[in-house]
């Protein structure tokens, strides 16, 4: 199970991905990981997340700081 700051990111990043028009697979390729992880990171069953290796790069795609990626409180 995915805990509360776990699936708050993933939403976070879910919803920029959406709003800037990248598919799952697209994401997939500019983090080098294949193209179902981000569908496991995104359907909260499966217990993979995204690390922090993973959020510093898509702050770089979508052109963000790592704490726009986080909650403003400690949840």
């Amino acid at each position: 199970m995915k805990t509360a700051i776990e699936m708050f990111v993933i939403q976070k990043v879910k919803e920029i991905r959406i709003r800037e028009g990248l598919s799952q697979a697209a994401l997939a390729d500019c983090l080098n990981v294949s193209k179902g992880f981000i569908g496991d990171v995104e359907n909260p069953k499966p217990r993979a997340k995204y690390n922090l290796n993973h959020l510093n790069e898509i702050a770089k795609i979508f052109n963000c700081s790592i704490s726009d990626l986080l909650p403003e409180q400690p949840l």
